[in-house]
């Protein structure tokens, strides 16, 4: 049995109105977490500052890790670490071109990879020594053609 069968005839309606063009984009299931609380960003600080650096990366990787501790990952000894800050979706744009210096190839690899990557930096990246980092541009690049070409098509 499908839960639709427990649904009243009221939140169906809802359901169906969601779906439609006119429902202002707006789904039933859109709920906003709430803002991370000081002791979540405290714990993200210690989880930093850990000794083992597979604790660094999960604060590296942590959707409430402040600015200033992605800066003091991004320059960790330990490759994974610096992997993960640059995988992390929240790493600001600027701390972004300094890991495109990295010599890990594949933290340029993650930082070309990025949504938030700076244009002018992937053309930097596309002349990048290792070829799987120039895969991963011609692959973002692909996205934002992709991305171009479906918006003009639904114009």
């Amino acid at each position: 049995m499908s839960c639709m069968g427990f649904l009243s005839p009221q939140q169906r309606a809802a359901l169906a109105a969601s779906s439609r063009e006119d429902a202002g984009g707006a789904p039933l299931s859109s709920f906003a977490s709430p803002p991370a609380s000081e002791g979540k960003v405290q714990r993200v600080r210690l989880l930093a500052g850990s000794a083992d650096p597979v604790i660094r990366e999960s604060a590296a990787l942590s959707y409430h890790a402040p600015p200033d501790v992605l800066v003091a990952l991004a320059a960790d000894q330990q490759v994974g670490v610096r992997r993960c800050v640059a995988r992390n979706e929240h790493t600001p744009a600027g701390l972004l071109v300094r890991l495109a210096a990295d010599a890990d190839a594949t933290v340029r690899g993650w930082v070309a990879a990025h949504p938030a990557v700076p244009d002018g930096l992937l053309t930097v990246l596309a002349s990048d020594p290792d070829p799987t980092v120039r895969a991963v541009v011609a692959w973002a690049e692909g996205w934002e053609r992709g991305g171009d070409l479906v918006a003009n098509q639904l114009q």
